[in-house]
């Protein structure tokens, strides 16, 4: 099949090396004279090119058609095709991500606190069963102590099950005056500060990337991997559940920890009320 470009280039040749007229040629290959004699405009797509960009960069969230009708808003008459090859050509069609901002974190201190429920920490480990799939464990600590309050297994564990284990454990325990956490996507969720604004719970946030400002938490975590986690084949949730609970009553009641003096989190906050 001849192209329309090739019978272009023919017409071409036959008016310079016959000396045809264009009719004649025209006429000779098939071709529309208007088609031979038409000469592309050159666009000018700078004004549509600032007006998406300046759009897209204070409304990063819009779309294509949110963009076109509030170009014609503004009186720039503009065929939605065209506007839409600018759009592609700027590569504005390929999903933008805004990357959420956290606020600015303070180092502080680690709280070493003089009695329960002043300070708690939590964070989240994850491993794999047997067979491939990956499952998470969301631990939770009472600082005074080192006591062991939860160790929570499921494939996902978002905000409001972070809160349901909360919800859990402090209507045993009592309610800290703080938690001290990492920036995990779970942890700054507005339900969870909601929810401890409610119950008058104070949310420390460490630096990112600092763990060790987390370190109480960090070194239960380091327990559990070398003593459960990587000591045992796991072949599905309901085992990974009773070994961590296993784990979690001879962990408080009768491992001994070096920064307790050798006794166990539970019988060293007995005694210590005691005295």
């Amino acid at each position: 099949m001849v192209t329309p470009t090739v019978k272009r280039e023919a017409v071409d040749l036959m008016i310079e090396q016959r000396q045809l007229s264009s009719r004649k040629a025209c006429s000779l290959v098939g071709l529309s004279r208007s088609t031979v004699q038409y000469q592309p405009k050159p666009k000018d797509d700078q004004i549509l090119e600032t007006e998406l960009l300046n759009m897209v960069e204070k409304h990063p969230s819009i779309g294509f058609w949110m963009c076109y009708y509030r170009i014609r808003h503004k009186g720039i008459v503009v065929n939605h095709k065209r506007l839409y090859r600018v759009y592609t050509v700027m590569k504005l069609n390929i999903r933008r991500k805004a990357k959420k901002r956290l606020p600015i974190r303070e180092r502080k201190a680690l709280f070493i606190p003089q009695q329960p429920n002043c300070s708690w920490s939590m964070d989240f480990m994850s491993d794999t069963l047997t067979d491939g799939r990956k499952f998470r464990l969301l631990n939770v600590i009472d600082d005074y102590n080192r006591q062991s309050l939860a160790v929570d297994v499921d494939t996902s564990l978002p905000a409001l099950r972070v809160i349901r284990t909360l919800e859990r454990i402090t209507s045993v325990n009592g309610t800290p005056q703080q938690i001290r956490v990492d920036n995990g996507p779970e942890f700054i969720s507005d339900r969870l500060r909601q929810w401890c604004q409610a119950k008058g719970i104070n949310i420390i946030f460490i630096q990112p990337g600092k763990p060790t400002q987390n370190a109480l938490v960090e070194r239960n975590n380091g327990s559990i991997r070398r003593e459960l986690l990587d000591a045992y084949l796991f072949h599905s949730l309901s085992d990974v559940r009773q070994m961590a609970f296993q784990w979690q009553a001879d962990y408080n009641n009768f491992r001994p920890h070096k920064a307790l003096g050798y006794l166990p989190p539970i019988p060293y906050k007995t005694l210590s009320l005691e005295n």
